[in-house]
């Protein structure tokens, strides 16, 4: 091959030879050069060439879990608004006026009752006004109605009365509100005659034929609220001193029974059923009272009208303690409402209530 080339280059001219020997060399630098070139064409080229790309991972990616939602607070099961304890009541709700003399003692039926009302009627006399929700007893002894008890039981909303009768405007107050009335001088039902008692003190109401009969409205929060535990700010508080009208309500806590008892010239008070009257809760709100003109006894003893909406001082009893605080109510159909002086609600142990309408300025020891 080199003896051919040889033999070639010799018929060429010195400068043929010259531009020969110049072109083998660009070509053969060419070739070198230009086979790196045509490999890679440029340094990243040839790295990618010479190092192909890895074939395509057969192994789709994870998903990312989707995080698990939050479960949601079961909603708290409602609670009797009157009592705190057990379910809301099933059924009518029944407001009964009840004789508070002794002469209307023992009271029937009282014991069942979810809140108690301690008023002023006239003369210095006081009249209860019990609650029922969770049970319908025979109540006795029924008494009329005055003309401050819608205003009072309005913040139930169309619940029941039950009284004997009413005076002067009593009853057309009652007829103008949103409360069913359940009368016996007007012929309602329910009600019967006990012959061992002396007239007007042994009309009784039987009160689960008065809810079949009379349909009006059920169980809703009056602003009461209940827990076991006591707020801060407390004191002793095992008896409770107070005057409605010209009539001494007195209770004592019994640890015993984890109760107020009611007394009566240092006796307890007891119910037909037998047992004492109790509570767990007592509650003294101070009222505005006025004189109600337009409501004359047979002996001339105007009734008084307890303003049940408004603000003012209410102490509150419970578990042998005592707190002290104010009590509002905006309208006939707001609740009312118990703070204490630092502006928190004041709850009440759960069980009841009785609430004494005081005067304002009167007397509590």
């Amino acid at each position: 091959m080199m003896a051919r080339h040889a033999a070639l280059m010799a018929r060429f001219s010195p400068r043929q030879k010259a531009a020969a020997g110049l072109a083998g060399l660009v070509l053969v630098a060419g070739g070198t050069v230009g086979g790196v070139v045509a490999a890679s064409g440029s340094p990243k080229h040839a790295a990618e060439t010479s190092a192909p790309p890895p074939p395509p991972s057969t192994h789709a990616p994870k998903p990312k879990p989707k995080p698990k939602p939050k479960p949601k607070p079961k909603p708290k099961p409602a609670i009797n608004p009157f009592t705190g304890i057990g379910p809301v009541p099933k059924g009518r709700v029944i407001a009964v006026k009840i004789d508070d003399t002794e002469n209307g003692r023992p009271q029937r039926g009282l014991g069942a009752a979810d809140i108690v009302y301690i008023e002023q009627a006239e003369g210095g006399l006081t009249r209860l006004v019990a609650v029922f929700a969770g049970h319908k007893p025979t109540v006795e002894a029924v008494r009329s109605v005055r003309a401050s008890d819608p205003e009072l039981l309005t913040q139930y909303g169309p619940i029941t009365l039950v009284a004997s009768g009413g005076g002067g405007d009593a009853l057309p107050t009652l007829d103008k509100s949103i409360l069913h009335s359940v009368i016996n001088d007007r012929g309602g039902p329910g009600f019967g005659r006990d012959g061992g008692r002396p007239v007007p003190y042994n009309l009784s109401s039987n009160l689960g034929y008065v809810s079949g009969a009379v349909h009006s409205g059920g169980a809703k929060s009056i602003g009461f609220t209940w827990a076991n535990a006591l707020p801060r700010g407390t004191q002793p508080g095992a008896g409770v001193n107070a005057v409605v009208g010209g009539t001494p309500v007195t209770f004592r806590w019994s640890p015993g029974l984890n109760r107020y008892v009611r007394l009566i010239d240092g006796s307890p008070v007891g119910t037909a059923e037998g047992g004492p009257v109790v509570a767990r809760n007592v509650i003294v709100q101070f009222c505005r009272v006025s004189v109600n003109p337009h409501d004359v006894d047979v002996t001339g003893n105007p009734s008084q009208y307890t303003h049940s909406v408004g603000s003012g001082r209410v102490v509150i009893f419970r578990n042998g303690r005592r707190i002290s605080g104010l009590w509002s109510r905006k309208s006939p159909r707001s609740p009312t409402i118990f703070k204490d002086k630092y502006g928190h609600v004041i709850p009440l142990a759960p069980g009841g209530a009785y609430v004494v309408l005081a005067t304002n300025g009167s007397h509590l020891s």
